[in-house]
């Protein structure tokens, strides 16, 4: 019997580990960001990069998240790969205007032929403790952003094989990773992802409630539809993987098997990826639904000091209601 490749390892060594990969495929691969390169970055997830592979392909780069990106831009046009670390993902701001104006445009800009291969890495999200700028979820802003493509890993395995499809795709992707699932153990298969890139998944059944979430939410998700089935509630849950294109598909099927969903992430609620996924189920599977489409969220305020971010986040009791709220109609 053939060995399988099936390994275990934390979301940031299946992070470093792709990075790897992805850099010894292809010589044109860049990492660039602050104190990525000895250091190996603030979570350590790029992590002896530099020593393997020098400095040269490998940048610490300055405090400067709008120079960081619009160097890449420039490198992209001229033949690389750059991959960028912001730090924290309130610290992406200064680069939005490069962003959304000009990462985000370019090929359109230049009627396809010109291509831009970055990906920004963000560690994104709450439940570390950290200060103000530290714990945020900007998702939104950027999946309204036509042109580029988002994607967030909740499993050591997609993290291993998402950021390496990432960087050998040829349109700008961010890379938001659930920085509170850095030290999650999980199974690797290095010989396949299994999963379409953009493809959202089905990774628990149910029959009653539908659960649906991306990144650091989807473990919290198992363990919902865990305590709910001690007390007979069968939930299925749904890890969306890709923000933009969103894969409605199993989405919606799962909303017409169940009848009842509730949409749930870190962010706050007002105009977001949520609400968006609130709103397409309401209109493709109206027809089946029992009760309306429920939303549990970050609050719609700047994110809390840290004693304060379990009363922000969602929580297993808040989507336990929710459950709850939508079993009632």
């Amino acid at each position: 019997m053939a060995e399988t490749m099936t390994e275990t390892m934390t979301m940031a060594k299946a992070l470093n580990e792709g990075l790897r990969a992805a850099m010894g495929l292809d010589s044109k691969v860049l990492l660039m960001g602050e104190d990525i390169g000895p250091l190996g970055g603030v979570f350590r997830v790029t992590e002896g990069l530099q020593a393997e592979f020098g400095d040269k392909r490998v940048l610490d780069t300055p405090l400067a998240e709008s120079g960081i990106v619009g160097t890449a831009i420039g490198l992209a046009m001229n033949g690389f790969r750059p991959v960028c670390e912001i730090q924290f993902d309130g610290f992406i701001f200064p680069g939005f205007d490069q962003i959304t104006s000009q990462l985000a445009k370019m090929t359109a800009r230049h009627a396809g032929v010109l291509s831009m291969p970055v990906v920004i890495r963000v560690p994104y999200g709450g439940h570390i403790g950290a200060v103000e700028h530290h714990q945020e979820s900007p998702e939104a802003y950027f999946a309204h952003s036509a042109g580029l493509r988002l994607l967030s890993p909740a499993t050591p395995h997609d993290a291993y094989w998402m950021i390496q499809e990432a960087v050998a795709s040829n349109d700008p992707v961010m890379f938001f990773e659930p920085k509170s699932r850095y030290w999650q153990k999980g199974e690797v298969d290095r010989e396949s992802s299994g999963m379409p890139t953009h493809a959202s998944r089905v990774v628990r059944e149910g029959t009653e409630v539908t659960l649906v979430g991306h990144g650091a939410i989807v473990s919290m998700l198992l363990q919902v539809a865990e305590l709910a089935a001690e007390e007979g509630t069968s939930v299925e849950v749904v890890d969306l993987r890709s923000l933009s294109p969103i894969d409605y598909e199993p989405i919606v099927a799962s909303a017409q098997k169940t009848g009842r969903v509730v949409v749930v992430q870190e962010a706050p609620g007002n105009v977001s990826v949520g609400s968006e996924v609130a709103a397409t189920v309401s209109e493709r599977a109206f027809y089946s639904l029992e009760a309306p489409v429920l939303r549990v969220s970050g609050y719609d305020t700047p994110f809390p000091p840290a004693k304060l971010e379990s009363v922000y986040l969602p929580s297993v009791d808040r989507i336990l209601d929710a459950v709850d709220r939508a079993l009632a109609y």
